[in-house]
């Protein structure tokens, strides 16, 4: 099949895509469900949430928001990168049992509010949110999962690390190391060594195997001859507990005063009234970073799908606030479209959105079944998958790349890091946001035209158009950009002008190859001229460009 045709083709959705690609679906969502079960346990785990529900967000995650979902390839299910959120939100509700239940009303609302983002459109916003920041914000997040999970794998009891700041456990690493328990230590040792292993494994067959799979083939057998479960010091936090999944849904009456709680439905609305500030705060942050998080995901996703389809965002914000809505109302974690689980299922050969229902079919079976199986999984095992993951969020190359792409952005970059972890993830995004907007101010940005594009389109003949950027192309008023763009007809040929734009930002730049790339899906030609009398002011392609002063 040549790329033409790949193009022209696009598999059928719905009960005919079912017939026509079950093997090529079913296949991949089972590879997907062995790699998403242990991640699922842990990130539950490490939010502070009931382990087992972990497994029922990535169930309804799966098996109810594939129906609804904009984006055909994607995995929904819990995230390593709200981590820092759950657990903060447990804890500023009062933690344990209580904490848990009024931080669900939160993820309820916040559901309701990204449905409320799909309806007006506004999938769109992710393009608002500078490169540089949104790449602090997720290093931040690698750093904190690290933090905590780091003293997990070397077997510290977990009452140690409660209340604990980020960079309060990073301080205490070296002491954790002094005191580890060894034999906690050496079965998370041995399956960090498993997975930063595999990352270096270039055969296509082995690399086809889930790592996380290896861990727990290792993980479990280790956990047995070093009698772990045996060890009275250790048996309370060595090994994961779930439970029956009907006896999480059958703990007591259903109405507790003026709130749903306890039962099949876990949430608990009271912390509006109680704790309304961290309540406004929790929602906000759910509801703002869980759907940049799901947006970015897709989007990228869009760039793997072999049938060059492109996502519906705002119909995917709608599923995505259905699945946060029921999965909190459950007693789940919020979820999102997962990257890791998501290039997982495009590498597995998966070909419609049918490949995310199978992995939740997978991971219902196992809750109903193979209860006893995973709680033989040690919590070292799952506290090494979630470091190694923090570990790839924060990798060193990722402080390089900025640096590489500009010095500007690098500050940008490692102001929202430090910002985060000092504060929280909204202070830390939005200290990025503000500091690229000055950056641009001084750089030659015009107040005028900080969030107002002047761009303007004429027409050459029958299919040629010309669109001509009169100021500065920035991040703050690239979607103003984009709308008139959005006015050109498909198949054309198209000149981008920039000669007389004083400036055009990183994350503009990375906007404009992404327009290329989809112009060019729908038969069109893009070219952007006009750099000639710019200084770039990093060695990336995508470094920012600011005109010469004449």
């Amino acid at each position: 099949m040549t790329t033409e045709t790949k193009k022209r083709f696009i598999p059928a959705d719905g009960l005919e895509g079912l017939k026509q690609n079950f093997s090529k679906d079913a296949l991949s969502g089972f590879l997907v469900f062995l790699l998403a079960l242990p991640l699922s346990l842990g990130i539950a785990k490490a939010s502070d949430f009931p382990t087992i529900f972990g497994l029922v967000t990535a169930i309804i995650g799966g098996v109810v928001v594939s129906f609804f979902a904009g984006s055909r390839l994607t995995i929904k299910g819990p995230a390593a990168g709200l981590i820092a959120i759950c657990g903060g939100a447990i804890a500023a509700f009062g933690g344990g049992d209580t904490g848990w239940h009024l931080a669900l009303g939160a993820i309820v609302v916040a559901g309701i509010i990204q449905i409320l983002f799909g309806v007006f459109k506004l999938g769109k916003l992710a393009d608002f949110f500078p490169g540089a920041a949104i790449h602090g914000m997720l290093a931040a997040i690698g750093i904190i999962i690290m933090s905590k999970q780091i003293h997990t794998l070397l077997g510290i009891d977990p009452k140690m690390l409660k209340g604990k700041a980020p960079l309060e456990l990073l301080a205490m690493i070296p002491q954790s190391i002094m005191h580890e328990n060894a034999h906690i230590a050496e079965i998370g040792i041995a399956c960090l060594v498993i997975l930063v292993g595999m990352s270096f494994v270039k055969h296509k067959q082995i690399k086809k195997i889930p790592a996380p799979l290896i861990v727990l083939a290792v993980a479990i057998p280790l956990g047995i001859a070093l009698n772990i479960k045996t060890d009275n010091t250790i048996s309370n936090f060595s090994l994961v507990k779930i439970g029956s999944i009907f006896e999480s849904f059958t703990n007591g009456s259903i109405m507790k005063g003026d709130f749903i709680s306890r039962g099949v439905f876990n949430v608990d609305f009271s912390a509006l009234k109680s704790h309304t500030g961290d309540f406004i705060l929790y929602v906000v942050l759910f509801s703002l970073i869980g759907s940049l998080e799901s947006l970015l995901t897709a989007k990228a996703v869009d760039n793997l799908d072999p049938f060059k389809r492109k996502s519906d965002f705002n119909k995917d914000l709608v599923a995505v606030g259905i699945g946060n809505s029921l999965s909190g109302i459950l007693g789940g974690l919020p979820m999102i479209s997962e990257v890791a689980r998501s290039s997982a299922n495009v590498s597995n050969g998966a070909t419609t959105r049918w490949a995310n229902f199978f992995h939740g079919v997978f991971l219902l079976l196992a809750v109903l079944v193979a209860v006893p199986v995973i709680e033989m999984i040690p919590n070292a095992a799952l506290a090494a998958m979630l470091t190694f993951v923090g570990f790839k969020l924060a990798h060193p190359k990722e402080f390089m790349h900025m640096f590489h792409v500009g010095k500007e952005q690098f500050v940008v970059f490692t102001t929202t890091v430090i910002v985060t972890l000092a504060t929280d993830l909204l202070v830390g995004v939005g200290s990025g946001i503000a500091l690229e907007l000055i950056i641009n101010l001084f750089n030659g940005a015009s107040i005028k035209n900080l969030f107002k594009s002047d761009v303007a389109v004429s027409k050459q003949g029958e299919d040629n158009y010309t669109v001509t950027v009169n100021s500065g192309l920035m991040f703050s008023n690239i979607l103003g950009f984009k709308k008139v763009f959005a006015t050109i007809p498909d198949g054309k040929h198209v000149t981008i002008d920039v000669s007389k734009a004083n400036i055009v930002d990183h994350t503009s730049l990375l906007t404009l190859n992404g327009l290329v790339e989809d112009y060019k899906d729908n038969f069109g030609t893009i070219k952007v001229e006009g750099f000639n009398n710019h200084t770039q002011l990093g060695h990336a392609p995508t470094s920012t460009r600011i005109l010469k002063l004449s």
